[in-house]
């Protein structure tokens, strides 16, 4: 695991996932392996039926010369054509969007997952941040309980 988006659970009801690979440069795959790369305002977009990746930062190799990469280059994503059209038909619904969830290597290649996903409304992310509270005190209680004992 190289980077993860985790705001984007918290900022989305995340509907599917797609695995998909990434197009990138030398100077990129190295950053990438060193452990720095931020997803935070990462999206995807679908234009003229190919998939890119955009606002990713992948920051420019400390090694790399003239040839080192622009950070946050539009980055295109290796997906199969009846996925781009599955993604087309389910982001032309109202609210829904692309967003990175994660990027790692698999085999020696670099992917992303990428989810397709509904904002969150404030009351939603309150409420879950609730539900995440007492879910949390509730399991101290019981670690606490079992002490006792």
């Amino acid at each position: 695991m190289v980077a993860q988006n985790r705001k984007a659970r918290y900022d989305y009801h995340i509907e599917d996932t797609v695995e998909a690979g990434l197009v990138l440069v030398g100077t990129e795959v190295k950053s990438l392996r060193a452990g720095h790369a931020s997803l935070v305002d990462g999206y995807a977009v679908v234009e003229r039926g190919e998939a890119w990746l955009q606002g990713v930062h992948i920051p420019e190799y400390a090694e790399g010369t003239w040839t080192n990469h622009e950070p946050r280059r539009p980055r295109k994503l290796l997906l199969h054509r009846r996925e781009i059209e599955r993604l087309i038909g389910k982001t032309q619904e109202a609210g829904l969007t692309l967003v990175p969830l994660s990027l790692y290597f698999k085999d020696g290649r670099a992917k992303v997952e990428i989810a397709v996903a509904r904002g969150k409304k404030n009351y939603d992310k309150r409420q879950a941040l609730a539900e995440r509270q007492a879910k949390r005190e509730a399991d101290r209680a019981m670690a606490r309980r079992g002490r006792e004992d």
